[in-house]
């Protein structure tokens, strides 16, 4: 787990690195052991006020793929930098309005032990068509319980913390 003075630094390094120009709000910054996520909120698109909701979503979408394009050369260039001081990959995303896009992401390969039961679940899913495999039943069964217990696991991760900053107070070994 990362200490959230590490978190800190990675923030902080970004605030200053990322062009202003890029953000009407701070980025939105997720790490894990193998990847920081940058999502860049930029700023919404201007059409008249009785454009539809399809016409706001496809003005949105266009934004967001010509920021994609004009901002490539010059997020790599930082991506690498942040890649080498941090040791782990850079991903983008944007954000515009209420339009979402991710751009490019780590799928991490995961092992895990289950027992028949808890293959049994993945198998349904599969033979149901949910899923293609075991791999993306277990990701799509995470993605669930991510969606569904987010409160819960925000308190999780917040005790974490408290014991690793209690760790860090300790005596060095």
């Amino acid at each position: 787990m990362l200490t959230e003075e590490a978190r800190e630094r990675v923030a902080g390094w970004f605030a200053g690195r990322l062009p202003a120009e890029w953000q009407t709000a701070p980025a939105d910054i997720t790490i894990d052991r193998e990847e920081i996520t940058l999502r860049l909120t930029i700023p919404d698109v201007e059409l008249a006020e009785d454009a539809t909701d399809v016409a706001r979503a496809e003005a949105r979408a266009g934004r967001a793929s010509a920021f994609r394009e004009e901002t490539r050369a010059q997020r790599m260039e930082i991506a690498r930098e942040a890649q080498h001081r941090y040791d782990a990959k850079v991903s983008w995303g944007v954000v515009v309005g209420d339009h979402a896009e991710l751009w490019t992401h780590v799928a991490a390969p995961v092992m895990t032990r289950l027992r028949q039961p808890q293959r049994l679940v993945l198998d349904t899913l599969v033979d149901a068509g949910v899923a293609r495999s075991r791999s993306d039943a277990l990701a799509w069964c995470v993605r669930l319980v991510g969606q569904h217990e987010e409160d819960w696991l925000a308190e999780l991760r917040e005790a974490m913390q408290s014991v690793a900053d209690v760790r860090s107070k300790g005596p060095a070994a």
